[in-house]
This record gives structure tokens, sequence and C-alpha cells, in this order.
């Protein structure tokens, strides 16, 4: 915002209840789940027969099956990977259950299938079940809507034939079938599931709703302003969603150090099943030695150690209105050990608001008085320096104006109450060779960083309006707790003019202001802290921030009033607005990664033990495959805790445990 104006041309409590309660998968509605319920089924048919003694025909065809229902899906995933030539931790642990069948241990083989097939419909389930917790967003919305025709008519229509320029009734208690903004009536919206809001906040004529959103007592007419497809509920569900199909650089690496771990195990399996036989070692100990050492050696809990906890993260990250585009960003938020932050629109609302009234000695007029004349003149005017002045007007009486006229540069003339008011530059409006007591008015408030607005009646300068953006109420907070989490203090850099950025910057506590940038000048902000070795957050909400957002480690954008480019370049999106919630997923995205270490941990100590024993002792098949399988079960489940509102609340209150 510069420091002198330029101009282009130009009801009741709300009705509350809960939300649709959260649409979860049901358990057999995973294939995963119903194949290993008929594995587990046919298996607990078959066990007393087993141990009862009875014919093997009676038990056969039962251990049979379960070798089918819960062995065909993994077996035939690892014979596609495999044309591949890839080699597949499932079809490693087939090989082992049909290998131990082999040697006449049916009972162990059929446990090892039924306990790999239970801990990989867990696995799914629990993949459903993040993606539900975004996708049941979804249900908030209405699935239709009261549109006005053009005749002054109402019809319904499913929210998704909405189209931008429509004109939707919305009812009393009644959701908000789209994104849009209110363009006649007034009531009290209950935002808390999109932007985490309390308690409802009052919605009239120009202010933003949102679809899904639940209206109090009054009627409201809102124009759509964005494709249903488009909502801010279909964002968080699509990018969530993309998020879950990518993969971090430390899953990557697994997966790299995988294939060569499993070609190794295999080749370790022969060895161990030829060498002692070529010692005259027995048949049957030596393969099933072999069969279980396969077993106990498959990295399936490496494997499952990365990705739980960060798609985990993610979800519950977009559940609280930070929509992280990936698996790898959410791996790279806790890494950041800088941040660079934008001025307006993200430390500020990026609304002006009028901070000074100062009539002239000698004018005559109060505060109010002034206020009134140039909120009249600026009301049919759409500047958002005209809005600034018209909402600080709001509870006066505003008198109407007659002749209009907008000069781009200078501002704005109209005739109220039979007297010619004139708002604009001061630079304009003032005579240069007779500047008078307003200059000096003018420049105190230059001087402080706001922009200052003249008024003159009857070309006569009366007053003076001091216009600033107003600072987000956690913004200072924001600025502390990040430099807490990166260990230096973030730096400013914005296009504002040097003044305004250093008395914002006194009031969050920040001492490294870089103002008056250009955006390439932005980018070169960030590069010289990245090439100092730091890894760079930077936050900004513009298309000029959308370069440096590209050039950070990890860019984040304020999603409300943030531009489409800056949305686009971002890695994560701060739906709600809310600064506060950025260190809340930095810190998110740390217990993360140490629950990705643990989760190695985990996997490491069970492997080498069992490992082990297998090796220099005799390791009961059904004993290697409860502690192979019960690894793995217990890295995902340990991912998930992630997934507990209770992490992210540990988050925001930046503890760690």
């Amino acid at each position: 915002m510069s420091s002198t104006l330029t101009r282009p041309a130009g009801a009741g409590d709300a009705v509350r209840d809960t939300a649709p309660p959260r649409r979860r998968t049901r358990i057999l509605a995973v294939p995963e789940a119903r194949w290993a319920a008929a594995a587990l089924a046919l298996f607990l048919l078959a066990l007393p027969l087993y141990l009862a003694g009875t014919p093997a025909w009676a038990w056969g065809p039962l251990f049979a099956a379960v070798y089918v229902t819960g062995g065909w899906e993994p077996g035939w995933a690892g014979l596609q990977a495999l044309r591949e030539r890839t080699l597949d931790v499932d079809l490693l642990m087939v090989v082992a259950a049909l290998g131990a069948a082999a040697i006449g241990q049916v009972l162990d083989g059929a446990l090892l299938i039924v306990i790999f097939a239970t801990s990989g419909a867990l696995e799914a389930i629990a993949t459903a079940r993040t993606a539900d917790s975004v996708r049941g967003l979804l249900d908030l919305a209405p699935t239709t809507a009261t549109r006005l025709t053009g005749d002054g008519g109402e019809e319904t229509v499913p929210t998704g034939r909405l189209a931008v320029g429509d004109v939707v009734l919305v009812r009393p208690g009644e959701r908000i079938g789209a994104d849009g903004r209110v363009v006649d009536g007034a009531s009290d919206v209950d935002q808390a599931t999109i932007t985490g809001e309390p308690l409802p906040v009052a919605r009239g004529v120009g202010d933003e709703v949102f679809a899904g959103t639940l209206n109090g007592t009054g009627a409201l007419r809102v124009r759509v302003e964005r494709d249903p497809a488009d909502s801010v509920i279909a964002r968080i569900v699509a990018m969530v969603e993309e998020a879950s199909e990518t993969k971090a650089p430390t899953q990557l690496f697994i997966e790299k150090v995988e294939q060569r771990y499993s070609l190794g195990m295999v080749l370790a399996t022969v060895a161990l099943f030829a060498v002692p036989l070529l010692f005259g070692a027995d048949l049957q100990s030596t393969l099933l030695r072999a069969m279980t050492f396969m077993i106990v050696a498959s990295p399936c809990a490496v494997v499952l150690a990365t990705m739980p906890p960060l798609l985990s993260a993610i979800a519950n990250a977009g559940r609280h209105g930070v929509l992280v585009k990936s698996a790898v960003v959410m791996e790279r938020l806790g890494q950041v050990d800088a941040a660079a932050l934008d001025k307006t629109g993200t430390l500020t609302e990026g609304t002006p608001r009028v901070t000074d009234v100062l009539p002239l000695d000698g004018s005559g007029l109060t505060d109010d008085a002034l206020l009134r004349l140039a909120a009249a003149a600026e009301h049919p005017s759409e500047h958002p320096l005209a809005r600034a002045m018209v909402d600080a007007a709001r509870d006066l009486a505003i008198p109407p104006a007659e002749d209009f006229a907008s000069t781009p540069g200078v501002g704005v003339t109209a005739t109220v109450e039979g007297r010619t008011v004139a708002v604009g530059s001061p630079a304009r409006l003032l005579d240069a060779d007779r500047p008078g007591p307003a200059a000096a008015v003018v420049a105190g408030l230059e001087e402080d960083g706001r922009t200052a607005v003249l008024v003159t009646l009857d070309g006569a300068p009366v007053g003076v309006l001091g216009i600033a953006d107003r600072l987000r109420d956690e913004a200072a907070a924001t600025v502390a707790a990040l430099g807490g989490l990166t260990g230096t203090a973030p730096i400013l850099v914005t296009g504002d003019n040097p003044r305004a950025a250093h008395r914002l910057a006194a009031e969050v506590g920040i001492t490294d202001v870089r103002a008056g940038l250009l955006p390439q000048d932005k980018v070169a902000a960030v590069r010289e802290l990245a090439d100092a070795g730091r890894k760079v957050l930077v936050v900004g909400d513009g298309v000029n921030d959308a370069p440096a957002l590209a050039a950070a480690h990890t860019g984040v954008a304020m999603g409300r009033a943030g531009s489409d480019l800056a949305l686009e370049t971002a890695d994560a999106v701060v739906v709600r607005d809310e600064l506060a919630t950025i260190p809340a997923v930095v810190n998110l995205s740390r217990r993360a990664r140490r629950l990705v270490i643990q989760n190695l941990v985990i996997a490491g100590v069970f492997i080498t033990g069992l490992v082990v024993w297998d090796l220099v002792g005799n390791l009961p098949l059904p004993l290697g495959v409860a502690g192979h399988e019960g690894s793995t079960v217990i890295v995902g489940l340990n991912g998930l805790r992630l997934l507990a509102d209770g992490a992210w609340r540990r988050a925001a209150a930046g503890t760690d445990r």
C-alpha cells in the first residue's frame, strides 16, 4: 500500500445444529476386509477339526479355501509386479505360506495367510477411513438449493447445477449451497465446520459465505462466486486426495532400499535352504527354517513406516483448515529453519480501515461530520479505500450524493447537501505553492505508515483521514511461534513502502525488514537465505508472492484472499486465513517425522530380533508370523495416532508429546 493515494478508474441468535455425522467406510465395504473375513471364518471352521484329529478330507478343503481367499489377491498383485521386474513383499509372504504347506505345516501356513490378510485389511480400512475423514466434508453441503429466476420466481435445483452468477435464496436454518457473497439480507451464520469459529458470525450484504455453513434466523440472497466443484469443501477433498497419491522422500528411499533388500532376502533364503542340505541336513526342518526366515526378514513394517503418519497428519491438518498438497510437503514442513512473511493480506487482513479522522483547525467540523462528508462522496465508488470510509461511517446517517465523478489517480467529487465535496490524494488536491496546515497533518500520517486522504469542501481543505491495513489479531503470536520453531526470527518481505513496513514490523516483533520489493526481489531474498543453508518457509497471498512461494523450500498461501496464482504455486493453503495454524502444522509435521523414525526403529528391532532368533535358535513358525505381522500392525496404528483431534490441539499449543 502506498503512503499517498492513487486510484484506478472506476438477527437474532443463529439456529445451531451439529454437523452431519462423518461418513465412515463400512468394514465389509473394503474388498481386502471381505477376503480377510472369509479367510478368518474358514480358518476358525477348520481349526477345531484339525485339532480334534479328524480325517484330512474334513479340514483339508477348508484350509485350502483359506489359502485361496486370503492369498489370491496379494499373490496376484505380486505376480503383476514381478512382470514389471519388481519383487513385491506380498508375493514373498504367499510363497512362504505355500512352502510351509508343502512340508506339511498346513496350519502354520494358513495362520500366516490369515494374519497377513488381516494386516492388509487393517491397512486398507485405515486408508479408507483417512479419506473419509476429509471426503465427509462434502456431506455438509446440501444436495439442493433454491435458485431465483429472472422473473422473480424460485426453483429447486441440485447444488451441482449452480453456476457462477446464480442467486440463491437461503432460508433460516438452511445450509448454504455454494460459496458466494450476500447480495441481500442479514443473518448470523455458523461457520464452525469450515473456519473453526466457535460462535456464529454476522453476515450481510457484501460478506462472503461458504457452502455447507448453517444460516441463522435471517433470510439471505447469495450470488454464487465459485463453481460447486471449486468450493472450499471441494478443494479440501481434491487436494488431500491428491496428496495421498504422493510419496515423501523417506518413502521413496525406503522403496528403493526395499527392492534391493527383498532380492537379498530371497538369495539369503535360498542359501539358508540349500547350504544345510549340502551338508546332509533334514529337508523338512531346513525348509521350515528357510520359510520362517523369509517371513520374519520381510520388510513389511519398514515399508509401512512412512506413509501412515504423513497421511494422517495431512488429513488432520485438512480438517483444521490447512490444505497440505502432498506427503512430500508434509515432510518438508517439519524441516524449515527460517521464515519469510509477506505483509498485506498475510500479517494484515488485507482490508483497508480508517484509523484516523482529523478535522483541520478552523474547519468547524467534528470527527463525525468529516467522516459523514467523506463517506457520502465515496459511497458510489467501488474503490477499496472508499469502502473503508463507508464502513467507518456505518453507524452515521450518510446523506445522499449527487453529480458523482471519479478521476483516476486523483479521487472523487460529489455534491453533498448542496456543497461540493472532494476526497482524494493530498498530492493532487493540495496547492503545492500554498500547502497550508493540511500538509503537516498529511506528513505526520504518512510518517506513521498510514495512507492519507484529503477532504475538501467547496475547494477548501477541511480534514484528513488516515487509512491503514489492520494487523491480524494472531500476527504477533505467530511471528513469535515461528521464531521459536525455526530458531531464528522471521523476516518481513513486502512491496509496501518502508515506513508502513517498519511500523507493522515493530508491532509484531520483526527486526529484519525488506520493503519496497518487486516480485524478483522477494525471490532474491529467499534465495539469499537458501544459499546460506536455510530451509525457508514463505507465507504470502498475492500474485507478487507467487515467485517467492515457488522458490521457497516450502510455500504457504493464505487461502481466503489469496490469488489463484499464489494458491496454485503454494505447497500448502491456509483456507480459514488464521495465521496461528501455520506454526501448528509445522509442529504437526515434526511430530509425524518423529513417528516415522519411531516406526523405523520398531520395525528394525522386530526384524533383527526375529532373524537372529531364527538363525541361532529355533523360532517356531507361528511365533515368527505373529511377531512379523504384529510389528506391521503396531507400526500402522502408531502412524494413525495423528488422526486424532488431540494431536492437532497439542501441535497448536506448541507441545510435542
